[in-house]
């Protein structure tokens, strides 16, 4: 069936939440904008036909807003966190929990019952978010985020929690 056509918008919205928040939406735009967001949050980025393939997936959905993004995907009753991105100078204003939230009630809708992702076990401002959102340590993955060109790499801890969430947005 044909979706009904929907704005395009081609710059972020002047309005804002209260408190300075940022407006978290259901993302149906172009990949190369998440990819930008995602190469200022992490120095190993993730390009745009990497995103557009991960988003032609089944069950995969992304919430962005102007500073951030999460990508995820449910099925069978679970759903993943396939990455949450933040740029550096947006962080620490409730974006992350904001957008992981709305993620996690978008997972609920299609039947997602709980959600798991992984984390590096030396990121403590990400352990904190998911801690305060309920995430519970399911498992360690080691060396997870090496890659072919370096044989040293950061440990992910694995992490899992019920839906809903814990936690209220701020």
């Amino acid at each position: 069936p044909l979706k009904p056509p929907r704005p395009l918008y081609l710059r972020a919205p002047d309005a804002k939440l209260p408190g300075g928040r940022e407006l978290v939406s259901l993302f149906e735009g172009e990949p190369s904008v998440l990819a930008a967001l995602h190469a200022q949050a992490f120095a190993r980025a993730w390009d745009a036909p990497a995103l557009q393939s991960l988003l032609a997936g089944p069950g995969v959905f992304a919430f962005a807003a102007a500073s951030g993004f999460v990508l995820a995907r449910a099925a069978g009753g679970e759903a993943e966190i396939l990455t949450l991105a933040v740029i550096p100078s947006a962080r620490g204003r409730g974006l992350g929990r904001d957008l992981m939230q709305a993620a996690a009630g978008h997972a609920t809708t299609l039947g997602a019952e709980t959600l798991f992702l992984e984390v590096g076990a030396d990121n403590p401002a990400a352990l904190a978010l998911y801690n305060g959102l309920g995430f519970m340590r399911a498992g360690a993955r080691k060396g997870y985020y090496s890659d072919s060109h370096s044989q040293v790499g950061g440990d992910a801890l694995v992490l899992k929690a019920a839906l809903p969430l814990a936690g209220k947005l701020a």
